[in-house]
C-alpha cells in the first residue's frame, strides 16, 4: 500500500507500530532505502476515518512557512491510496517519546519547552486556518458552546442542580470570556507531545486545529502534578509577551470540570449504564467538594472554588477500565495514542497524592507580569528543540516500535486528557 501511495518509494524494512493505541488504526512504521522513516495508517472504523480525514486537512494546511515558526516537528503528508472503501495515509514519522503530564512538568527544562511549544501554536497567524476552511470561533462562540454543553447535560436529568448553577454563573460572567481567540490545536494533551531528552520534538494529532479559546490547550497542564508545572506556565506567559488574558487559567479549570458533563453525555448517548453511573458518581463528588469549601460560583470576582489539586484528584478518581470503553461517535487515537481526549472523554494516570502540595497558585497567575518572571532562555530552548527535532528520524523510541495494537476498535472510551 505504501508503494502504491508514494510513487517510486522503496521500502527496506517495516514493522507494526503503536503507541498505546486502542485499535483505531492499523499502522506500520516504514524504513525506506533513502533513509526516511514514514508511517502508514489505515482506519478501522468510520470514527477513525473521520478523524484521520480531519487530521489530514489540518497537517496539509500547515505550510512550510507555518512550520518554520514552530520549535517542533509536525507530521507531513506524503501520499495516500484507496483500500476497502477507505484510504491508507502515508506521513512522515515524527520521532519522540510520550510522557505523562506529571513527567512533562517534573523537570524545569522540559517544562519550559512544553510551555514554549504551546505558546508557539497560539502565536501562529490565524490566516492559514481560514484559508483551509477550518473552524474559527469568537470568544462569544466559545461561551455559547459551553452554555450548550451545560444545557445538554442538564437535560439528562442527572446533573446536580448545584453544578448547573455553578457552571451557568461562570458562563454568565462576562469578564471570564473577554479574550482574544488564537490558533489552537483543540485537542492538545500530554499524549500529543513527543519529547527527545528535555525538549519537545514534535506534536501530533491535529484533527481539531482551529481558531478558538487557548484555555482548551492548557487545561491538562493545569492539573499536572510536576514540580515544574508553574515553570511551564511562566514560559508560556513570557513567550506570549503579554497577549495571554488574565482569566485564561480560570477558564481552563472550568473546561476541566465540564469534562465530567461530557463523560455523562457520552454514557447517555452510548446507552452505557456503567459510564453513566461513573459520571454521576464523579459529579456527586464534585458537588461535595464545592459544598465543603464554598457555595460561591466559579467566577472572576470570587476565583475558582476548586483548586488545581482538587480538580486533579476529582478526575483521577475515575477507574481506568471505564476510560477504555469506546463510543460509536468518539474520537479515536491513532498509532501515536495522542490522548484519550480524541475519544471525547477523560484520561488519568496514577491516583493523586492527596497530601501533595499544589503545583500552581492561580490566585495571582492571571495577573502575572511576564517581564517580572524569572528569565527563561527562550532562544536556547528553541534551538535545542530544533536540534532534537532534526536529530535522528531513525531514533524511534521503544514505544514507537511496539507490536501493532491488537485491541478491537470497540475497546476505547472517552476521557479528556485535561484530567490526566
Amino acid at each position: 500500500m505504501a508503494t502504491a501511495a508514494v510513487p517510486g518509494l522503496e521500502v527496506r524494512a517495516a514493522a507494526p507500530h503503536t503507541r498505546r493505541s486502542g485499535g483505531g488504526y492499523d499502522a506500520v512504521l516504514l524504513h525506506t532505502t533513502d533513509g526516511r522513516h514514514l508511517l502508514i495508517r489505515v482506519p478501522r472504523s468510520q470514527a477513525a476515518e473521520t478523524e484521520q480525514s480531519a487530521d489530514l486537512v489540518a497537517i496539509r494546511s500547515i505550510t512550510t512557512g507555518i512550520r518554520s515558526r514552530l520549535p517542533f516537528d509536525v507530521p507531513a503528508f506524503v501520499g495516500q491510496t484507496p483500500i476497502d472503501g477507505t484510504r491508507a495515509i502515508v506521513t512522515e514519522f515524527v520521532p519522540g517519546a510520550v510522557r505523562t503530564p506529571d513527567e512533562l512538568t517534573a523537570e524545569s527544562r522540559l517544562a519550559e519547552s512544553v510551555g514554549l511549544a504551546i505558546a508557539a501554536i497560539h502565536m501562529l497567524p490565524a490566516g492559514f486556518v481560514a484559508d483551509a476552511g477550518l473552524p474559527r470561533a469568537t470568544a462569544a462562540d466559545c461561551r455559547d458552546d459551553v452554555v450548550a454543553l451545560i444545557g445538554r447535560a442538564a437535560d439528562t436529568g442527572r446533573l446536580p442542580a448545584a453544578l448547573v448553577r455553578r457552571w451557568e454563573q461562570a458562563a454568565d460572567d462576562a469578564a471570564l470570556w473577554r479574550f482574544e481567540p488564537t490558533v489552537v490545536n483543540g485537542l492538545l494533551t500530554a499524549d500529543s507531545i513527543l519529547v527527545d531528552g528535555d525538549h519537545v520534538s514534535g506534536v501530533v494529532g491535529w484533527s481539531a486545529l482551529a481558531v478558538g479559546d487557548p484555555a482548551r490547550d492548557l487545561h491538562w497542564l493545569l492539573t499536572s502534578r510536576g514540580e515544574a508545572a508553574e515553570r511551564a506556565l511562566e514560559a508560556y506567559l513570557v513567550a506570549r509577551q503579554g497577549a495571554a488574558d488574565e482569566h485564561l487559567a480560570r477558564r481552563a479549570l472550568l473546561y476541566g470540570e465540564l469534562e465530567l458533563a461530557r463523560w455523562l453525555l457520552h454514557g447517555v448517548d452510548s446507552h452505557d449504564a456503567d459510564i453513566v453511573a461513573d459520571a454521576v458518581s464523579l459529579l456527586d463528588g464534585l458537588v461535595q467538594r464545592v459544598h465543603d469549601h464554598s457555595s460561591e460560583p466559579l467566577g472572576v470576582e470570587t476565583g475558582p472554588i476548586m483548586t488545581v489539586g482538587e480538580v486533579e484528584r476529582m478526575l483521577d478518581d475515575t477507574p481506568r477500565e471505564h476510560r477504555q470503553r469506546e463510543a460509536g461517535d468518539a474520537f479515536l487515537t491513532d498509532s501515536y495514542d495522542f490522548s484519550e481526549l480524541r475519544r471525547d472523554g477523560l484520561a488519568g494516570d496514577e491516583p493523586a497524592d492527596l497530601t501533595a502540595p499544589l503545583p500552581l497558585d492561580l490566585s495571582d497567575w492571571g495577573d502575572a507580569d511576564p517581564a517580572a518572571t524569572q528569565p527563561i532562555d527562550v532562544l536556547d530552548a528553541a534551538e535545542a528543540a530544533e536540534a532534537s527535532a532534526g536529530a535522528g528520524a531513525g531514533e524511534a523510541s521503544a514505544a514507537q516500535s511496539d507490536a501493532a495494537d491488537a485491541a478491537s476498535a470497540d475497546a476505547q472510551a472517552p476521557r479528556n486528557a485535561a484530567s490526566s
